[in-house]
């Protein structure tokens, strides 16, 4: 048998890899959530799309995302050897760095169009991840596809945010909200 590594050694791998990425991926989730927050009075006085779901089920979703997403990472990581895996963590990694940056420039900064363009870059950049991960291991490729379908759902609501209220994404993060209704 012409073996590098037994089944267990793999497994072993991925338990380790898993142990740090799934934490770390729902920890850095939880941290940019932090920085933009959607318990400000700006996003109160937006007016909703009608698809707009109860507000209990992000934190749901995106836990769940999160940890698919971790484990995802772990799947690639744990290939050693596997021809393009660096440039798929690379490649991760940037995707990763601009999905954190939403909560950002959507609600700290209060910027609906700047968030709608970061949305269509992540998706791209999504289908990018999705597609390299296929090449290594279709298991972790797989366990994406529901982040996209919620991406793209995101991105829809985030255009519906916009065409509802579109004086409202002038970037005024000093939470001063003036609405008037007759």
């Amino acid at each position: 048998m012409n073996m590098l590594a037994s089944r267990g050694q793999l497994r072993a791998s991925f338990i380790r890899w898993a142990l740090f990425t799934v934490p770390l991926v729902v920890l850095l989730g939880f941290l940019a959530g932090q920085l933009g927050s959607a318990n400000t009075a700006w996003f109160a006085s937006l007016e909703k799309p009608a698809i707009f779901p109860e507000p209990k089920w992000f934190g749901i979703v995106w836990t769940v995302l999160y940890i698919m997403i971790g484990f995802a990472v772990a799947i690639v990581a744990a290939a050693w050897g596997a021809r393009g895996r660096t440039a798929a963590l690379w490649a991760f990694a940037v995707h990763f760095a601009l999905n954190l940056s939403w909560s950002y420039v959507f609600f700290g900064a209060q910027q609906i169009a700047g968030g709608l363009v970061l949305l269509g870059l992540i998706v791209v950049t999504l289908l990018v991840v999705i597609a390299l991960f296929w090449r290594i291991r279709r298991g972790a490729a797989l366990l994406l596809l529901p982040y996209l379908a919620w991406v793209c759902f995101a991105t829809l609501l985030n255009y519906q945010f916009l065409q509802l209220n579109p004086q409202a994404g002038d970037g005024n993060p000093d939470g001063a909200v003036e609405r008037v209704r007759i």
